[in-house]
């Protein structure tokens, strides 16, 4: 079969690799049918994730076909349509028992697949521990819609989860790549006050703006000021850092109201200071973060229900073969991209999306609409590549 693989720093390659077995009576064998790159894939490629291993395939996010499972596997069957969790986790440890499962103390436990193990930029990948690590995709569901289930879109869940956001915060997301999308997904359902985004990318604050325009942008030399001017204490009350820049975590704490909360969300190349004689008598509350994947099945539930819909991120698309070509492209953030999707075992991709499906929840209106920021961007974003009907991973620790 053919698999991306990591050869070595800098250097992935498409080759010919043996089609996985079970090597457990808990594991599944799936056939992937969609597959996407993350920005996780490009640490690995560039040095940044010690834990990985050179010689295994990449890749985390995607979707398939089960083909075979073990004896002791219960919840999925052959021919069941799945989403593949970006965590395999044992479920009886001390860690997944908490909902911790990136914690897992299994061997094969927290992020394994396309780091320590074989992943899915493949035309097939073994699951460990599938009753825990595939959910069964409804049948009104397409490939598409599921994609980021199992990693972008649970980190965006989990995150906006532990953030404690009530229906009376300002919320600021820093960011507004594929992670802060989700991110900001999920945020809408918690219908707070006012949401703020934070992005750099003209393209992408034209995105944001196009599909969801009832959410305010800023940029991140007017963010402080902006912030303080649309919030009523002093700063915003929930921030989530998604965007992992050389300067956006000090902005995180530096946009916050004294005893907010700030969850980081974003995977950083380097160490980030945190000054504490300049943050004294903020009184913050950091919560680290990435994903916890154990929502992946009320995340395929929202989607059913058309509360959750993440298919405009899917901005270009190719076959298995043509990977190298993806991974430049979004690699290099070329061409509007925002994801990358590929279909494993097609010549050709085909996409199909519900008529009609619309998935954006509603704000609560500000007592001052005038209030709300459009960000003004030259009209360069032409998404070639969007459909026609358009639609880190360490999660645990606060400081107080």
């Amino acid at each position: 079969m053919l698999a991306y693989t990591y050869e070595e720093n800098g250097k992935f390659v498409l080759k010919e690799k043996e089609k996985p077995t079970l090597q457990s009576e808990d594991d599944a064998i799936v056939r992937v049918t969609l597959a996407s790159i993350c920005s996780s894939d490009l640490h690995i490629k560039h040095g940044a994730v010690p834990r990985a291993v050179p010689g295994i395939t990449v890749g985390h996010e995607m979707v398939g076909i089960v083909e075979e499972t073990g004896r002791r596997v219960t919840k999925v069957k052959p021919e069941d349509r799945v989403t593949v969790n970006v965590e395999t986790f044992c479920g009886e440890c001390f860690f997944c028992k908490r909902g911790y499962v990136n914690n897992c103390t299994d061997p094969d436990g927290g992020w394994a697949l396309g780091c320590r193990i074989d992943g899915g930029q493949a035309e097939y990948v073994r699951v460990p521990y599938a009753d825990r690590g595939l959910n069964r995709i409804p049948d009104t569901v397409s490939d598409e819609q599921a994609l980021f289930v199992g990693d972008v879109l649970a980190t965006g869940f989990w995150a906006s989860r532990i953030s404690e956001i009530s229906r009376e915060d300002t919320v600021l997301i820093i960011g507004a790549g594929p992670t802060g999308v989700c991110t900001l997904l999920c945020t809408l359902l918690k219908h707070p006050k006012r949401i703020i985004v934070c992005e750099k990318s003209p393209e992408r604050i034209r995105f944001i703006q196009e599909y969801y325009p009832e959410v305010e942008v800023t940029t991140p030399e007017d963010c402080k000021n902006f912030v303080l001017q649309n919030s009523e204490h002093g700063g915003a009350d929930v921030v989530l850092e998604v965007a992992g820049g050389a300067d956006t975590f000090r902005l995180a704490w530096d946009c916050a109201r004294p005893n907010a909360i700030i969850t980081i969300v974003a995977l950083y190349d380097k160490p980030q200071l945190l000054p504490l004689p300049d943050m004294y008598g903020k009184n913050l509350i950091f919560k680290t973060g990435g994903v916890d994947g154990c929502d992946c099945a009320e995340i395929l539930r929202l989607i059913e229900e058309g509360k959750i819909d993440t298919t405009p991120l899917i901005t270009h698309r190719f076959p298995l073969k043509d990977i190298g070509k993806a991974y430049h492209i979004f690699e290099n953030k070329l061409d509007g991209v925002i994801k990358v999707a590929f279909g494993a075992n097609e010549r050709k991709v085909e996409w199909s999306r519900p008529r009609g499906f619309s998935a954006v929840p509603v704000l609560p209106q500000t007592s001052n609409p005038s209030s709300r920021a459009r960000v003004e961007v030259p009209p360069t974003f032409t998404p070639r590549h969007m459909p026609s009907t358009m639609g880190s991973k360490c999660f645990g620790s606060t400081i107080v």
